[in-house]
């Protein structure tokens, strides 16, 4: 203060310091979550490419499963995408070209390299059908998109057209689990056997023909299971899963001769529904009207 005296201390006011917040910086882009279902897709891409890399060394057990790592891959990135509602019209695209790779020329090649390519050109005709059927069931899944169809009614809701692309890779790997198995039991005639051009060109041209096709297919998104089956159910699960565990080959080809015995029953249930849609649809005729004058 100027009238103090001196020698004189006075007390000046305490300063209060408020720090600022601290501001995080924003960055522009997508959640981290809503990348994990491309991520995924990226894998199984990834998966298939492997596969073909084994098969060179002639590596027939790390390759097949690595395709069937792509097609457990591919049954979760699609769910995944839902659940974090994360679906976009790019990761539509990814997967299809990811699923034309790891199912349509990964499979073939590593037949080719297998067994096919004894038969030299013929060989590999059937796995050039193969991948071109897979590619044109892809191709009709994008199209779709793009025309915008109507959807389908409520009783062809759980069905696939034609046999879905993990599956026909599945199918098409068929004699190798067959073989690799019979390996593993020391069965090396059978083994040879299923290992035969002739067989597994057959089995291709069939399967490809199955993916264009259309057939309609359980797709179990919205299958429901009866009480009186859900016990035998899950104990048929457990013990595919001990088996699988067990011998993991001789499991995968059961489950490709699973798949076939299933087709016939699913065109059954879904000419069954359809006819019951229709039969809803049908007009009631109405009651004739009385005369004029009738009591």
């Amino acid at each position: 203060m100027p009238n103090a005296a001196p020698g004189e201390h006075t007390a000046e006011p305490r300063r209060r310091f408020r720090f600022a917040p601290r501001r995080r910086p924003r960055f522009q882009g997508q959640s981290f979550n809503k990348l994990i279902p491309n991520i995924m897709t990226m894998l199984g891409l990834c998966a298939g490419l492997m596969a073909m890399r084994f098969a060179l060394d002639e590596r027939w057990a790390p390759a097949a499963a690595l395709i069937i790592g792509a097609a457990v891959i591919d049954g979760l990135d699609g769910r995944l995408a839902r659940l974090l509602k994360a679906t976009s019209r790019f990761g539509a695209e990814f997967d299809s070209l990811a699923d034309f790779l790891s199912f349509g020329v990964a499979p073939a090649m590593v037949l080719y390299m297998w067994t096919m390519d004894s038969w030299r050109g013929i060989g590999f005709v059937p796995c050039v059908l193969f991948a071109v059927c897979m590619s044109l069931r892809l191709a009709r899944f994008n199209a779709a998109l793009d025309v915008g169809l109507a959807p389908k009614p409520a009783y062809a809701q759980s069905f696939f057209t034609g046999v879905p692309a993990p599956a026909g890779a599945g199918l098409a790997l068929f004699p190798m689990f067959l073989s690799l198995a019979f390996e593993g039991w020391g069965w090396h005639g059978m083994a040879h056997g299923v290992r035969h051009p002739a067989f597994v060109g057959l089995l291709l041209v069939v399967v490809a023909l199955m993916l264009v096709s259309t057939l309609p297919t359980w797709s179990f998104k919205n299958f429901k299971v009866r009480r009186e089956v859900v016990l035998p159910l899950l104990i048929s699960v457990g013990a595919y899963a001990a088996l699988l565990v067990g011998e993991p080959w001789a499991a995968l080809a059961a489950a490709g001769l699973i798949y076939i015995g299933m087709l016939p029953f699913s065109v059954v249930s879904y000419i069954r529904l359809k006819r019951e849609a229709e039969a809803l649809r049908e007009p009631v005729p109405a009651p004739d009207a009385p005369a004029a004058g009738a009591p």
